[in-house]
């Protein structure tokens, strides 16, 4: 074997590239033949791109193709099929397109194959290999070279191409995964199996099926190894390319035998000059500077070229985001602004605006009436800042205080004694609030919706008098005192119905739709306008009065009123009259008069004013009423949290808006089917009777009262269609309302438990973080399970972990020692000196535990670190246990940022972490979770609103405060826990956050002054963010002061803004009594910060207290017209306490909170007086112990056990039996109870009577509900059963899965079932919402009451009692669901998300198919498998059942998730071959 031998000529393909392919749509072959042996071109060199032809010309330059590769030799005359082929001859029947696709065919060969010669190193490594190899210089021919002999030319051998990794010789070529191998997994041993052959089809036979669902599935088991062969074979897909050069000189050829050829053939160079124009274009291309990316960092491929769209949007990386970081417009502005990104306010709408949204505000707000004007000013001056010069709310609040606040002299009497004292006192009221900011900011939005739509319809309007001369004194009038999107809608209403053909004309002319406000009109429109152009008009004149005269007198506006006219002839004469009829549509006069009827009905009902009355007349005097349907009278019983509205009536709007919840409350209970809300007028007769008078006319007739009677029926029709369109509109405003005043109060309460610093260790000052040991017990019972806990320093790092398994302090008076793990905690605290010691966890017992800490600290003197008192002595206190709101470390224990912070810690022990570092600082711990901060409840009610609403009052609520405590940037550059206040900080948000980090990495990562920020030319800095942002996010970006730095300036750690340092200087020299040589002395010597570090240097900042601030503010807003007061007042705080701590101490948790945290009851849920199930524990001869499923512990006395003392308790209860009790007496702090069994106490339960007045509550309906009821119970003759299991409810089915809402999946409950006393039911937690229904039946009992003899289910599956049934089949199923969605092919969405993912994924892929299962929550216990084979094939899915330890699947059973796939793939495979056959 020669070295030659060594290299391949022709490069193996991948299957992918064969010549076969299989036509997804009309299921046939296609072939292509490219080259000989199914490789382009000759041995895989010559390459011919063209569309191949079965003629004989081409076959024979094949041949001869072939043999001039061998090295033989052809006649000259030979030659020209060969370069007709090869397209250097246009062929005369070629078409200019064909000649120019060919030409550009050319240009890409040539192209690809200069990019793939050998460099220099690589020709010198083959040299060595092959001696014999001679290396081509620059002039030879570029691929082929023609070498002259008489009459005949040879083909040298072209040049190597570069070198490429061929496939290993020890494996076959990767095979596509097929129909018929697509449940083979590489551990089945494939890698030597040989070709399958199926009933003697040959390979390419084989292809013609494999191709069609080529890599149908995605191997679920691949290794390593699998992976390396499909890389090594992405190298060696394709055979070399070749290209064309130019003829040149060879050896043997004389001069004008070369010149011949060229005439006859030419050079190859004829199209150079446009293969240079591209060359220059891309270099062009490739040197102009994109102004988002100037170091050119995205050319080539960009993200979106490679990430899904979705996945960009979630990283904030597509271009909106990006124009949202490179915009100078504070981040929360650009997105909420983004739908009138292009409307443009003018001056007289401007100030429409401050009076709108101060008319709306003002009814909020406690003021007396001599400050209504003082607050439209101080709307107005909010705008302009929020608006004009783009400051965000905290800057506002912040800066601009003094705008906020009026203040006004009052003089004050003269005092005889005090002849000092001063003539006059400023008063100052507060006018608006930092929530009214933020009411402000979204009613401007508002406003603005409300001038884009109102512009539009201007635009509508003035096209329409373009294009038709007319006038709508009407729409003219209305549109102006029009307020409110509702008022704006009733006027394009006005304007669509009025002038529906002049529209339909208008949008022909146009082609389009006028400012897209056009609508398409539909066929009662059609029906009017044939009305309004046709003659039976004339009967609707002959009402004697317009609709919008009728809505005028309604209105009760100023004006004379309009009287109506009645015509001389009776309605039905007058319908007759030849001038009416109008055939063939109106070819009667009953006809005409029904049409003309319903024709002034509708423009009543279209009038904007009478849609004005009607919506006055519902707001004043609506009503909101309930009432229950079919399936809300079985389901809402009188325990049922609905049942408070299920009968409830005539409730004012006014008195439901004070009660947001229930409104709420109603409408999901009417979205579940169980009630319909309905909203009424209260007084709608006599309403109605005036509408009446203000439409009939005053005539006293025959003809008179025939037409009211016309006219009052077509008020009727109209009143009906518009009672129905103000009711649902009144709900949806009402809902709004109710909706945005419960995101109001989870936001105070959000503010709340941001509103507390850090807990203050003793002797610090407040803000400084403590040192924290944490422990926990979770949810494990106390005494038995281990106590996990964490050391965490002040500066967040975890430095030590354990747990505790023994921690009982012993009794000498009862000779019982101190647990194992008593000394090591003392040790431990000894050692550690922890400033606090936090508890908490997830049941009751957590309470002993934080019971058992307070006694070893009490008995062990455990003391914390040392401290000086104001004596300058040092000294220790008790060291203090406290139990810590743990709602943001429960989230933290299972979080990504917990895994990627603390990998190796157990759950219990992060979650210890959470509560240590909750109480070094909550703020952060907060800001940290994200979007997760809706998991966290804030008011019962928060369940009820959309999350996006929630989600935008929780952000403000973080915004004020994280503005209000401020963001050390050098700390957040450097730690991340930190940087996640940076969005909310003002100005900044997510994208722009990031944008500023990056920065700041980019200039060395430390930010030395304020001013740095916006970048600094001289410096080489780069501006992280632009002025306008600046401006905003300045102040509340602070800097350590660092005294050696000589560039640092005191005023950059301070909350006083840029615009204001030279009044903190003034300040600063006042206080320091510098005159003005001193102060331009110490400036030019160090810098301008200087006067205010001599201040702090000097330690005076006290002075600054002696300075009368009041003259320098009246002279500032004098001379500069600028209200300083309260700024100046900041200033002074801030020179002498920079940043300081203004937030309230630590919170403790009261007495109620920790009782609702430890149990999930609060007083609404959990009260004295209630019957409750209870588990027994424990029974003696006088007492039963007993617990609440919430962990709550309890005593039931001797005297509450039965009203048989003759009878003992043992012989009346057992232990783990589930009774019915009533709770007697509550202790929620030590979270205990007692009880009452007595059959006579639990009849009589105490039920909380709502306060309601007379007419509010329908009795009588409540009581043939509640008869209807007891007759069903009656005839089903159903006895309640009790079963001694301590799973054992006695539940109904809606009961049971409320009560298994809040438990794990996997968790049951037994109850009695409907289907009989020999039936039982087993409710089972299938997933989240998801519930299993088993029906039990019971076979051999013994008696009606009890549950032995054989169990049998679905009838196949038998159980001896109910633990076997429970382990066997209801927790084997449980397991078998947790393998299925712990499996990598279970998608957690919905069917369609699934589906979705699926389509995406082939798109993206398009020669392989996926699957996928996912839950089916309308049958518990079922799976969807997904599956589609192939880009463009159809979506499929087979249910997935689950049974006791196994997967049911086309009736098939499979052991495990990996049998489950492997027979989807062999049922699918087998099915398609069916198929075919």
């Amino acid at each position: 074997m020669s070295a030659r031998d060594l290299i391949s000529g022709e490069a193996e393909l991948d299957p992918d590239e064969e010549d076969e392919s299989f036509d997804e749509e009309t299921g046939e072959v296609r072939r292509k033949t490219n080259g000989v042996n199914g490789v382009n071109g000759v041995n895989g060199y010559l390459d011919d791109s063209s569309e191949e032809e079965d003629d004989d010309d081409e076959e024979a330059a094949r041949e001869v193709c072939l043999n001039l590769s061998k090295g033989s030799t052809i006649p000259l005359a030979d030659i020209g099929p060969l370069c007709q082929v090869r397209d250097f001859i246009v062929e005369d029947g070629d078409e200019p397109e064909e000649r120019e696709r060919k030409r550009r065919e050319r240009k890409r060969r040539r192209r690809e194959l200069e990019e793939e010669e050998l460099d220099d190193e690589d020709l010198d490594l083959i040299g060595e290999v092959v001696p014999g190899l001679q290396r081509p210089t620059q002039s030879e021919v570029s691929m082929v070279d023609w070498v002259s002999s008489n009459e005949a030319l040879t083909l040298v051998k072209p040049k190597l191409k570069r070198l490429k990794r061929g496939p290993r010789e020890d494996r076959e070529v990767r095979k596509t995964t097929g129909v018929d191998d697509i449940f083979d997994s590489e551990e089945e041993e494939d890698a030597d199996r040989p070709y399958p052959n199926h009933r003697g089809q040959n390979r390419a036979e084989h292809r013609h099926l494999a191709d069609e669902f080529a890599d149908f599935i995605e191997e679920d088991y691949s290794d390593r190894d699998g992976a390396q062969e499909e890389d090594d074979d992405s190298d060696v897909k394709r055979g070399p390319k070749v290209s064309y050069g130019v003829v040149q000189d060879a050896i043997g050829l004389d001069e004008i035998a070369l010149e011949d050829m060229k005439e006859a053939f030419g050079t190859g160079n004829e199209y150079d000059w446009a293969l240079d124009l591209q060359d220059a274009e891309e270099e062009e291309e490739r040197r102009r500077v994109d102004p988002d990316d100037p170091d050119g960092l995205a050319k080539g491929i960009e993200l979106k070229d490679v990430f899904e769209p979705s996945q960009l949007a979630e990283k904030m990386l597509t271009d909106e985001d990006n124009e949202i970081r490179a915009t100078d417009e504070p981040e929360r502005f650009q997105i909420a602004r983004k739908p009138y990104k292009d409307l443009i306010i003018t001056e007289e709408q401007f100030k429409e605006e401050s009076i709108w949204i101060s008319n709306l505000i003002l009814p909020k707000k406690s003021l007396r009436a001599e400050y209504r004007e003082p607050l439209q000013k101080a709307v107005a001056k909010v705008l302009e800042f929020m608006v004009i010069d783009e400051y965000e709310v905290p800057f506002i609040f912040q800066h601009r205080k003094d705008y906020l606040i009026h203040a006004e002299k009052v003089a004050v009497t003269p005092d005889p004694s005090n002849p000092g004292a001063p003539e006059s006192l400023i008063t100052a009221q507060k006018l608006l609030n930092q929530s009214d900011l933020w009411e402000i900011c979204n009613l401007d939005l508002r406003f603005r919706a409300l001038i884009e739509k109102r512009n539009a319809l201007e635009r509508t309007y003035h096209n329409l008098q373009s294009y038709s001369d007319f006038s709508d004194s009407v729409f003219e009038e209305m549109l102006p005192a029009a307020v409110t999107m509702e008022e704006l809608q009733d006027v394009q209403d006005y304007l669509h119905f009025q002038h529906a053909s002049k529209l339909a004309d208008l949008a022909v002319v146009n082609a389009s739709n006028a400012a897209g406000t056009q609508r398409r009109p539909g066929a009662s429109k059609l029906l009017f306008e044939r009305i309004r152009g046709s003659k039976v008009y004339q009967l609707v004149r002959a009402f004697g009065i317009s609709a919008d005269a009728f809505a005028q007198n309604a209105l009760n506006q100023e004006g004379r009123r309009q009287f109506t006219e009645d015509p001389a002839e009776r309605p039905d004469d007058l319908a007759d009259n030849e001038s009416i009829l109008d055939p063939p549509d109106y070819s009667s006069g009953l006809q005409c008069f029904r049409a003309a009827k319903a024709m002034f009905a509708e423009e009543i009902i279209m009038s904007p004013k009478m849609r004005k009355v009607m919506r006055q007349a519902y707001y004043s005097g609506g009503v909101i009423e309930c009432y229950r349907t079919e399936k809300g009278l079985k389901k809402i019983d009188d325990q049922h949290p609905y049942y408070e509205f299920k009968y409830l009536r005539n409730q004012q709007l006014a008195d439901m808006a004070r009660q947001p919840d229930l409104f709420l409350r109603m409408l999901r209970a009417e979205e579940e089917g169980l009630v319909d809300v309905k909203i009424r007028m209260q007084s709608y007769d006599s309403f109605k009777r005036k509408l009446y008078r203000e439409i009939e006319s005053d005539n006293v007739s025959e003809i008179a009262e025939a037409w009211n009677r016309e006219r009052r029926e077509a008020l009727d029709m109209a009143l009906l269609k518009l009672n129905k369109m103000m009711a649902k509109g009144v709900k949806e405003n009402m809902k709004t309302e109710c909706e945005n005043h419960v995101a109001g109060v989870c936001r105070d309460e959000f503010i709340k438990r941001l509103d507390q610093a850090p807990y203050k260790p003793k002797g610090m000052i407040l803000g400084t973080p403590a040192r924290v040991l944490a422990l926990s017990n979770g949810s494990g019972t106390f005494g038995r399970e281990a106590v996990c806990w964490a050391w965490v320093e002040e500066d967040g790092r975890v430095l030590e972990t354990g747990k505790f398994t023994d921690l009982a302090l012993g009794d000498p008076e009862r000779a019982t020692e101190e647990g194992v793990d008593v000394k090591a905690f003392t040790d431990l605290v000894d050692r550690r000196k922890p400033d606090v010691i936090g508890v908490s966890g997830f049941s009751t017992d957590t309470r002993k535990l934080y019971k058992q800490l307070e006694d070893i600290v009490e008995r062990k003197d455990l003391r914390g670190g040392l401290y000086e008192d104001e004596d300058g002595n040092e000294r220790s206190d008790k060291l203090e246990v406290i139990i810590v709101n743990d709602e943001v470390a429960r989230l933290y224990q299972t979080s990504q940022r917990a895994t990627m912070e603390h990998p190796g810690l157990a759950p219990l022990t992060k979650y210890c972490v959470g509560l240590a570092k909750y109480i070094q600082n909550p703020m952060k711990e907060y800001a940290s979770l994200g979007r997760d901060i809706v998991s966290i409840t804030f008011d019962p009610s928060q369940r009820y609103l959309p999350q996006d609403k929630l989600m935008r009052q929780l952000e403000t609520a973080m915004v004020d405060m994280v503005n209000l405590v401020g963001v050390e940037i050098n700390d957040a550059a450097s730690d991340l826990y930190t940087a996640n206040l940076l969005p909310y900080v003002c100005g900044l948000g997510p994208r722009k956050a990031s944008q500023l980090l990056k920065v700041i990495s980019l200039n060395g990562g430390v930010v030395g002054t304020r001013a740095e920020l916006v970048g600094d030319a001289d410096q080489q800095r780069l501006g992280a963010v632009g002025p306008r942002v600046w401006n905003n996010c300045a102040s509340f970006l602070y800097i350590d002061f660092e005294p050696t730095e000589q560039d640092a300036d005191y005023l950059d750690n301070t909350r006083v803004h840029p615009e204001d340092y030279e009044l903190g200087r003034k300040m600063a020299a006042d206080a320091l009594e510098l005159d003005e040589e001193d102060i331009e002395a110490e400036t030019q010597e160090n810098g301008l910060g200087a006067i205010v570090r001599k201040l702090i240097k000097d330690d005076q900042q006290e002075k600054v207290n002696d300075l009368i601030l009041e003259e320098y503010a009246e002279q500032l807003e004098k001379n500069f017209n600028q209200r300083k007061r309260a700024t100046l007042e900041t200033i002074r705080a801030e020179l002498q306490q920079p940043y300081e701590e203004l937030r309230n101490n630590f919170t403790l948790l009261s007495t109620e909170e920790i009782f609702t945290m430890f149990t999930g009851e609060t007083r609404d849920t959990l009260y004295e007086g209630m019957v409750v199930p209870v588990s027994i524990r424990r029974v003696g001869d006088d007492y039963i112990d007993v617990r609440m499923d919430c962990g709550i512990e309890g005593t039931v006395p001797a005297t509450e056990i039965s009203n048989r003392p003759e009878v003992s308790a043992k012989q009346l209860f057992s232990v783990h039996q589930t009774v019915q009790a009533k709770i007697l007496y509550l202790n929620r702090k030590t979270l205990a109870a007692n009880f009452s069994l007595r059959e006579e106490t639990i009849r009589d339960p105490y039920r909380k009577e709502p306060d309601r007045m007379q007419g509010e509550w329908d009795h009588e309906e409540e009581r043939k509900d509640k008869e209807s009821m007891l007759e069903k119970n009656d005839i089903s003759g159903r006895t309640q059963r009790v079963i001694k299991h301590p799973l054992f409810k006695p539940f109904n089915s809606t009961q049971a899965q409320e009560y298994l809402g809040s438990q794990g999946p996997g968790d049951l409950v037994i109850r009695p079932s409907s289907k009989g006393p020999d039936h039982l039911a087993v409710t089972w937690k299938v997933s989240d919402n998801i519930y299993q229904h088993i029906d039990v039946l019971e076979l051999d009992k013994t008696s009606q009451f009890s549950s032995s003899g054989t169990l049998k289910v679905g009838g196949k599956y038998n159980y001896s009692d109910l633990d076997e049934l429970i382990v066997n089949h209801v927790k084997a199923m449980a397991k078998k669901v947790d393998e299925m969605m712990g499996h990598e092919k279970y998608q957690k969405g919905s069917k369609t998300e699934t589906e979705h993912w699926l389509s995406t994924y082939t798109q993206a892929n398009p020669k392989r198919s996926a699957y996928a299962f996912c839950i089916d929550p309308k049958h518990p216990g079922y799976f969807f498998l997904c599956f589609k084979a192939g880009q463009h094939a159809k979506l499929q899915n087979w249910l997935v059942k689950v049974v006791p330890q196994a997967f049911e699947l086309q009736k098939n059973m499979y052991p495990d998730m990996r049998a489950l796939c492997n027979g989807f793939k062999l049922l699918f495979t087998n099915m398609q071959n069916g198929r075919r056959r």
